[in-house]
């Protein structure tokens, strides 16, 4: 049986922490700062762990995570 292909844009983006949850960064941040509020652009630090439906559909694309 051949090795399975993990997504070239999934390994990107994503990591697996340690208890097997999904890493991600936070979203919103790219451009157009200007319209958003000080709060939410303090808050979009950082990363944030995505919620287990979505933990899901990721995790079918790297087959070879925990």
């Amino acid at each position: 049986m051949p090795k399975m292909k993990t997504k070239s844009s999934a390994k990107k983006r994503f990591k697996v922490t340690a208890s097997g949850r999904i890493k991600v960064q936070q979203a919103g941040k790219r451009h157009g700062m200007i319209k958003r509020s000080k709060k939410f652009i303090r808050n979009a630090r950082g990363t944030t762990t995505l919620s287990p439906q979505n933990e899901k559909i990721v995790k079918g694309f790297m087959p070879y995570s925990r």
